[in-house]
């Protein structure tokens, strides 16, 4: 074959993939509808990885859909409070919404055990156990009864443990506190004789500079540090124990999501898992230089002593089988959850270098 019947065929078979290429991107953005959501958040957006991740997402679902998909998101309190968000959704007042589903453990008590439980799994495990062990299946079935479809749009790693006007060194330190804690982890602090109570993130700020709560967790350090919690107080207490991750959900009202072409709900899906991925890498990247930061202002990071944290951890298991005891839907997840750690544990603990094998000064 002469060179110029080669570089002939070789012309042909790049404008034959580019047309190919061009073609599929037409087919998925003609294959979807067209979407305009109100979707209410829980958080400011700005917030690093925990509610920047619906950014990527709505801008994500708008380009690959050419303009079709648009989702507009909302600042908490524009539409709906931070806390009525669920049943905005499963009532049908807006399409969908983008929150931390463990605001609502009062009415389903299962779900803390998807937004952050103390002493469960790290983002990695969580991931595992969601995508390829009963996690989703046992979410859908949880919000269906809410009339809700529900997607993972977001994990972090682990919160700080809280904000404490003096250092914490024994389980008692805890009797008495005023204090602001969220999920399973409140109920805990409850059992050791803290007074919990639970205030929205946007909030936090103003209820300890006028003194109605003593101490607080909110999110990871950078987070904490968008919103000003270092400047009223200066000793952060760590690891969060009571939440080893965070994950943020985009609930979608299971009528809407039902009536969608099959090629729209695989591109949401599809997107929040994008922006999973996209939120925990701006955490993992942003925490390292808030701390940092927290060192260079005075503030003293303090890692809760082991003996504390293995007394915290056997009171965490007896909240844990009480709560298990009154629901059973929070059984089934709890036993799940348990059952993947057990098994997981072998990797997680074989697998990873120690921890101290990452050099720090």
């Amino acid at each position: 074959m002469s060179t110029k019947n080669k570089l002939s065929r070789i012309a042909c078979a790049i404008g034959a993939t580019t047309l190919l290429g061009a073609s599929l991107l037409s087919g998925v953005a003609s294959a979807a509808e067209k979407i305009r959501w109100q979707v209410p958040l829980a958080f400011p957006s700005h917030l690093i990885g925990l509610s920047t991740p619906v950014k990527h997402l709505s801008e994500s679902l708008k380009a690959v859909s050419g303009g079709d998909i648009q989702l507009r998101y909302y600042e908490p309190g524009e539409l709906v409070p931070p806390f009525e968000i669920m049943d905005a959704v499963s009532s049908g007042k807006y399409p969908a919404g983008y929150t931390w589903i463990g605001y609502d453990q009062g009415t389903i008590p299962a779900l803390p055990l998807y937004s952050g439980a103390p002493f469960n799994m790290e983002p990695p495990a969580h991931l595992a156990w969601y995508y390829q062990g009963d996690g989703k299946k046992l979410l859908e079935e949880i919000y269906a009864q809410r009339n809700i479809h529900p997607m993972l749009c977001s994990i972090i790693g682990p919160e700080g443990a809280g904000w404490f006007a003096k250092p914490i060194e024994k389980l008692e330190d805890f009797d008495g506190l005023r204090i602001r804690f969220a999920g399973i982890g409140g109920k805990v602090l409850e059992k050791l004789g803290a007074s919990v109570t639970m205030v929205p993130g946007g909030e936090i700020y103003q209820a300890l500079e006028r003194k109605t709560i003593d101490a607080t967790e909110f999110s990871q350090p950078a987070v904490d540090k968008m919103l000003g919690l270092d400047q009223i107080i200066k000793n952060y207490i760590m690891p969060g124990w009571h939440q080893t991750l965070t994950t943020s959900h985009l609930l979608v009202n299971k009528d809407v999501w039902d009536k969608l072409k099959p090629e729209s709900r695989a591109l949401i899906e599809m997107g929040c898992e994008s922006a999973t991925l996209k939120g925990f890498a701006e955490s993992e990247w942003a925490q390292p230089t808030a701390l940092r930061d927290y060192q260079k202002q005075g503030v003293k990071a303090q890692v809760l002593p082991e003996p504390v944290l293995r007394e915290l951890q056997k009171v965490t298991d007896e909240v844990l089988d009480e709560m298990a005891a009154k629901d059973e839907m929070f059984k089934r997840v709890l036993t799940s959850q348990r059952e993947f750690m057990k098994h997981h544990s072998i990797w997680h603990g074989m697998g990873y270098l120690p921890r101290d094998f990452y050099k720090y000064d």
